[in-house]
């Protein structure tokens, strides 16, 4: 079912699932077809912001905090008309509920991956550290309704994920 969309507001994109699922590497894969068909779009990663903004609190609290705070940049950047590719773990209902209280043109995209799999297949050093990560030591919220489920058994290569992404991104946006 397609969602209803502002030509007023930039889109935002949000990416989510847990560290090592593919996010990053779509985002990066989706970004140029996204500015074709959507317009202006900046591409945004959870961690890239940690580091910007000095963000190493990887609490629970720490991680809802600071989801809280780039929700508010996302609607900032969004009420201008630009896009948004969100690469975020952000593994919380309250962050995703504020987001589609919040911005008009919220498209949830959950990149759906096997935790076990991404541990074996060696694909992110977070998981060494056993503390403070999501899915380890930290329960995640994993999204109940997302509009997007992408499953990423690492058994296709990013270029095919991503054209299979685009695909279902361009069947739910329907402006009005």
């Amino acid at each position: 079912m397609k969602k209803r969309f502002s030509k007023n507001k930039g889109i935002l994109f949000w990416l989510t699932g847990v560290s090592g699922s593919g996010k990053s590497s779509l985002g990066k894969n989706i970004k140029k077809e996204i500015i074709n068909l959507y317009g202006p779009t900046l591409l945004i990663n959870g961690d890239n912001l940690r580091k910007i903004f000095k963000l190493y609190d990887y609490s629970t609290k720490g991680r809802l905090n600071n989801g809280l705070k780039f929700i508010k940049l996302a609607k900032f950047i969004t009420d201008q008309k630009i896009n948004i590719i969100f690469c975020i773990v952000g593994m919380f209902h309250r962050i995703r509920n504020v987001n589609k209280k919040n911005i008009k043109n919220y498209l949830e995209i959950y990149i759906k991956t096997d935790i076990n799999k991404i541990i074996r297949l060696k694909k992110k050093n977070v998981y060494l550290k056993k503390r403070n990560v999501i899915g380890v030591d930290l329960i995640p919220e994993y999204p109940e309704s997302p509009d997007i489920i992408l499953k990423n058994n690492f058994d296709k290569n990013i270029k095919h994920l991503s054209n299979e992404l685009i695909k279902k991104i361009k069947s739910k946006i329907n402006f009005i």
